[in-house]
């Protein structure tokens, strides 16, 4: 490391990340052969006793000057040697004077949740993240299951940021992907010389040393890939292709899947050893129909990051249909849809028929026909829980619950035929 002390600084320490704007300086003006010879030096505990040159520059922060002392060996700084060194001070200082303001809370949530925050308020949300700040703490291998689109990657990287991991690697890993016939290669690396014209290189648990290495979809990996990765794991060691030698690497493992690993487990498709070794601590993220009240708050962040088109909102309607709808993609469907509506919508509100029509369905068969017939909420409630009859299979009693009515308030709504609108039939042999 350069001898580049900063006397005057108000942590009383040079700070690490900015070192290296003035070592870029020193580096152009010294040359790298003294910069070597200086680190060599440092390292060895016997710098030469060379000449001394003072480098000023102001705090903006705080009005105080910050001073370099440099250590010189047998070299005189020229007009423009000393200019670079200023300007390298000068960043220096400037890099500080931001360092020591406030970083807003919003900012500050953002870069703690990794590629994108996890969006939601509901108790279901608020217990996921409340697990991630729990599993953060430890370095334990965790695995997180979900279905497709919950966001399970989100997770894993949060995870990540949240750990005293945060400054290593995040590497993802998309297992469903891997070739067989490549998996150790791309896992493991690759020993130089190992054929003629092949190059050695790094595999992915290398490239995450010292960070986490997130397999995603680690259910897709086959019997024989599970067993390598079984031994990685245990040993948290491995051995490129081609090599004899044994590399130990310091990574946390976070696994993700979308299916059940238990009950693939117990029917011999996953190795029970792999699981048991993988499901030490595990997340759940639930599925969007289970966290409705999350959707309008994902649908106005998505909207938000089109903003630069011009702000965009979604109608009564259209927020409506969206809390109807089931998601089976869950929040990956809901993205695309908001991004399909906000390119094909004419103007800056998302209305209904801006929706694709797999999700109006039966938001638009029940809504739309009572507003083009201008019916009334009596005839609107009674083709709504004509609909929910039929839905429950013209079970009456199940419709009550569904409904939250009595049964006597339900006979009411299908005896009633006063709307304009096209009334369904309506099966009266179940109840």
């Amino acid at each position: 490391m350069v001898r580049a002390l900063a006397t005057h600084l108000v942590s009383g320490e040079p700070h690490v990340r900015l070192e290296g704007v003035l070592e870029a300086g020193l580096a152009r003006a010294l040359g790298a052969d003294w910069l070597r010879t200086v680190r060599r030096g440092a390292a060895a505990g016997r710098l030469p006793a060379p000449r001394t040159a003072r480098i000023t520059a102001n705090g903006p922060a705080a009005g105080q000057d910050v001073c370099f002392e440099l250590a010189l060996p047998g070299r005189h700084l020229d007009a423009w040697d000393e200019q670079l060194l200023e300007t390298a001070a000068h960043l220096l200082t400037l890099a500080l004077a931001a360092d020591r303001q406030p970083v807003p809370r919003a900012v500050a949530a953002k870069s703690g949740a990794g590629a994108a925050p996890l969006i939601g308020s509901s108790g279901l949300m608020r217990a996921v993240r409340d697990r991630i700040e729990r599993v953060a703490a430890s370095d334990f291998t965790v695995l997180v299951q979900g279905e497709s689109g919950t966001g399970k990657e989100l997770v894993a990287r949060q995870i990540h940021e949240l750990s005293p991991r945060r400054q290593g690697p995040f590497v993802a890993v998309n297992c469903a992907a891997l070739v067989e016939t490549l998996l150790e290669a791309e896992l493991f690396g690759v020993e130089d010389r190992t054929a003629t014209g092949v190059r050695g290189r790094r595999g992915k648990f290398e490239h995450a040393d010292g960070g986490t290495l997130f397999l995603d979809e680690v259910a897709e990996l086959s019997m024989a890939a599970q067993a390598k990765l079984l031994r990685a794991i245990q040993e948290l060691a491995v051995e490129r292709v081609g090599g004899h030698a044994t590399r130990r690497l310091n990574v946390r493992i976070v696994a993700a899947t979308n299916k059940p690993l238990a009950a693939l487990a117990d029917r011999g498709v996953f190795r029970s050893d792999l699981y048991y070794r993988l499901s030490g601590l595990e997340v759940v993220v639930p599925p969007l129909r289970a966290r409705r009240d999350d959707i309008l708050e994902l649908a106005q962040y998505f909207l938000a990051c089109h903003e630069s088109r011009g702000k965009v909102a979604l109608s009564t309607t259209a927020a409506d249909a969206l809390q109807a709808y089931h998601w089976p993609g869950n929040v990956r469907e809901l993205q695309r849809t908001l991004e399909g509506a906000v390119a094909m919508s004419d103007s800056r509100v998302i209305d209904l028929d801006d929706l694709p029509t797999a999700l109006r369905g039966s938001y638009a068969d029940v809504v739309v026909p009572s507003l083009e017939a201008n019916d009334s909420l009596r005839a609107w409630a009674s083709r709504y829980a004509k609909l929910v009859l039929e839905r429950s299979g013209h079970n009456k009693r199940k419709a009550c619950r569904a409904l939250g009515i009595s049964y006597h308030t339900l006979q009411a709504h299908l005896r009633y035929r006063g709307g304009r609108g096209p009334v369904p039939e309506v099966r009266d042999d179940v109840a």
